[in-house]
């Protein structure tokens, strides 16, 4: 085989850094040719640097921008209030309604909430290999409006739910047709969250474009609005709705959300011509997978080495990216096996430029590969700190019961309005943060962002284990006062809940801005799934660890630490074990952030008239 046309026929594929399709020759420095013997192998090297391409400024649909934010932000505004107002108030309906012990409800509330937060990954896939954010949405919004009903309905017929307690507190739990309406109800949610979760973020910053600066500024805002509304969305939903559902009727409670969904599905209809339509790319799942078989067919090639430049030598496949991809991920010896994937040897490139992707993937598909493994070990550290936080809808609200709750002679807080107090916190410490102790931080640090997003994680989770210290100390207080004949108020659990919201404002939006900045441009529907995974995986991990301090303690005449009389049970020693599996954890994520590689650089697209210029741009994380 002549070496030389070899690559003159496929010089198009070589190119370290991407060109445009319009381009005659991509613009890099002349390539040396060398052959590899071993095992008949053809490659070429290159040392060739990096260098700046031009892309030809395609005409396409102006996105939406801010016209359609009212009806984007207004639906999930909406969506949200529906959702978390029939969820927030929850385990006490099916204490008090459906007459379960505090164990019973505890797992059915952390099953469900696995199921709704895992189900966004299959929501994902489905998103951007099939049918695209929008239809999504809207198949997922009604299948939520059809699961807020049939629950709804539980609250409304009484032969959907068991009879009330009999006098002496004989009370008859569920039989199988009313647990099976419930279960088909939150299945119907479960599917809802699945799909409007990992495609409701994405979706608002497809409308706007990501290679203007006014693009750039309106995803920014974006992401503040979205959260400005959620948190306002709790707050609502956890004081009103709450409120209503606890002291007035669950019924009425449960419809005010159900009728939200409506509104939500109509404000998002009336915008469907105003919105930009990204088309599904393909399953990620599958370029994944392509790249792992690649590299395993490939394992027997020996790599290339690396110069003093820190610069591969061997040619490596590097086709100009798709229109929906504006950042080139530039190639690193992090994981290096992956690159085999890569390596172009005889016959992986067709006449026509084709390729077995099964055999030969990009250097952008290797380095997004690379990115998810990346970030997998800061994925599952935060399981176990996420898990403190799912008490809140739990064990807090038990203990809430049997609190006094009265706020003057007449107004009793409800037990689901408590995590009002975390969310307040959030509020008033996030503008706190953003506006005083970062720029404070900035000037010492020389950081963009005060600390880096590991840092602000890490944070975080040592509040979600001192959360957990405090509330074991309360717990303690407040049983040997009732036991002693006291009741103590409600708000003894404020210290705890106080340094829960310090958890989130650190941890959860840390999570969220990390997820989104170190994904690469078309996994952000994946990259917003891995937060709901992350709670799936705490709720799944809370119910393992429920059942089992349930099974394994107490005995000898003694109750286990959660028996249904939360009085003789001992709730304090569950709370110091979680703050004790967080410490563990706490040690686990400072050894898997201290080796983690953030993205360093990247290719970033502008607008400038009639063409668009890639320029090396450094990512701050």
């Amino acid at each position: 085989m002549v070496i030389k046309s070899f690559k003159e026929k496929y010089s198009g594929y070589f190119s370290s850094y991407c060109c445009s399709k319009n381009d005659q020759k991509p613009a890099l420095p002349e390539k040396k040719v060398q052959e590899e013997g071993k095992n008949g192998n053809v490659l070429l090297s290159s040392s060739a640097s990096p260098s700046v391409c031009s892309y030809t400024k395609q005409k396409q649909k102006k996105p939406g921008g801010w016209k359609a934010m009212p009806y984007i932000l207004g639906n999930e505004t909406f969506e949200r209030f529906a959702t978390f107002g029939l969820s927030a108030n929850f385990m006490v309906y099916l204490m008090r309604e459906f007459h379960m012990d505090q164990v019973a409800a505890s797992n059915v509330l952390n099953i469900w909430n696995g199921v709704t937060n895992f189900a966004p990954l299959v929501g994902a896939f489905i998103s951007d290999a099939y049918v695209g954010r929008f239809k999504t949405i809207l198949v997922a919004s009604f299948a939520s409006l059809l699961g807020m009903v049939i629950v709804t309905l539980t609250a409304w017929i009484p032969d959907l739910r068991p009879p009330q307690c009999k006098e002496g507190g004989h009370c008859i739990g569920p039989n199988g047709m009313q647990l099976g309406v419930i279960i088909a109800g939150l299945a119907m949610l479960s599917i809802g969250s699945g799909g409007i979760r990992p495609c409701n973020i994405p979706f608002g910053m497809d409308q706007f474009d990501p290679k203007t600066e006014e693009g750039a500024k309106g995803i920014t805002s974006f992401f503040n609005w979205y959260y400005a509304t959620f948190t306002l969305v709790i707050l609502l939903t956890l004081t009103l709705v709450v409120y209503i559902q606890d002291s007035v009727s669950w019924f009425i409670g449960f419809a005010i959300p159900t009728s939200l969904m409506v509104l939500s599905i109509v404000l998002f209809l009336i915008g469907t011509k105003i919105y930009v339509h990204v088309k599904p790319q393909g399953s990620i799942f599958s370029s994944i997978a392509q790249v792992l078989v690649a590299a395993y067919k490939k394992r027997k090639l020996k790599l290339p080495a690396v110069d003093e430049g820190d610069h591969q030598i061997g040619v490596l496949y590097d086709p100009p990216l798709t229109e929906n991809v504006f950042s080139k991920l530039p190639l690193t010896h992090q994981f290096r096996f992956l690159n085999k994937a890569c390596m172009i040897t005889e016959n992986d490139l067709k006449p026509d430029g084709s390729t077995n992707k099964w055999r030969l993937c990009s250097i952008q598909e290797v380095e997004e590969v690379k990115c998810l493994i990346r970030i997998i070990p800061i994925w599952a550290s935060g399981i176990i700190s996420l898990t403190a936080i799912t008490q809140q809808a739990t064990f807090t609200l038990s203990q809430a019961l049997t609190m006094d709750r009265h706020l003057g002679p007449k107004f009793q807080i409800p037990p689901g309005s408590l995590i009002t107090i975390s969310m307040l916190t959030i509020g008033i410490f996030i503008p706190i943060y953003d506006r005083i102790i970062v720029p404070s931080l900035r000037k010492i640090t020389k950081h963009e962002g005060g600390i880096t997003l590991l840092q602000r994680i890490g944070i975080g989770i040592f509040f979600s284990i001192l959360a957990m210290v405090v509330a074991g100390v309360v717990e303690k207080k407040r049983r040997d006062s009732a036991l002693d004949g006291q009741i103590l108020s409600v708000f003894w659990l404020a210290p705890q809940l106080i340094l829960m919201g310090f958890c989130e404002a650190f941890n959860m939006i840390g999570l969220i801005e990390f997820f989104n900045r170190q994904f690469p441009d078309h996994m952000k529907s994946i990259a917003n799934s891995l937060l709901s995974c992350s709670m799936a995986g705490a709720s799944y991990l809370s119910t393992m660890v429920v059942n089992i301090v349930h099974d394994k303690t107490g005995g000898h005449g003694r109750p286990d630490w959660l028996t249904a009389d939360i009085n003789a049970g001992r709730v304090d020693y569950y709370y110091y074990l979680i703050a004790i599996l967080g410490a563990f954890n706490f040690v686990y994520f400072l050894y898997v952030s201290y080796h983690y590689r953030y993205k360093t650089s990247n290719f970033v697209l502008k607008e400038d008239k009639d063409e668009v210029d890639v320029e090396l741009s450094s990512m701050k994380p």
